[in-house]
């Protein structure tokens, strides 16, 4: 069955780029809503960089996982983009750890490499993304 049989709808560039942009937002809620629960529970969190960028990527993930569930996607395609929020970050954790980069470029630099991963998940399945 083709996409457009199985969802009624036309793939597209726009709808591809849509679902995108909705995962972000849900990623952004996610830690917003949930930042706070964890600095209430853990209150040193924000003293060890490596537990703050895997909270922050749980975060992240619960959001976009929930989104991901609503819009009717199955565990395999959650579990890879999910995946990609903390691969983002375990990447350069190694730098930060022997001082070769600030706290600041890795979190910087996990948040930008998340983007290229996210859409490579997105790539593999494209006609799940609506493209």
């Amino acid at each position: 069955m083709n996409h457009e049989a199985a969802t009624g709808h036309r793939p597209s560039l726009a709808r591809f780029a849509l679902h995108a942009l909705e995962m972000v937002i849900a990623m952004v809620l996610g830690m917003v809503l949930l930042g706070p629960l964890w600095s209430w529970l853990w209150p040193g969190l924000h003293a060890d960089l490596t537990a703050q960028a895997l909270v922050m990527a749980t975060n992240m993930s619960i959001g976009m996982a929930l989104w991901m569930r609503i819009r009717g996607h199955g565990l395999p395609a959650i579990a890879e983009m999910s995946a990609a929020m903390y691969l983002s970050f375990l990447v350069f954790l190694p730098f930060t750890w022997a001082g070769l980069i600030s706290p600041m470029a890795f979190m910087t630099a996990g948040h930008v490499l998340m983007v290229p991963a996210m859409l490579i998940a997105m790539l593999r399945r494209r006609r799940e993304y609506g493209w």
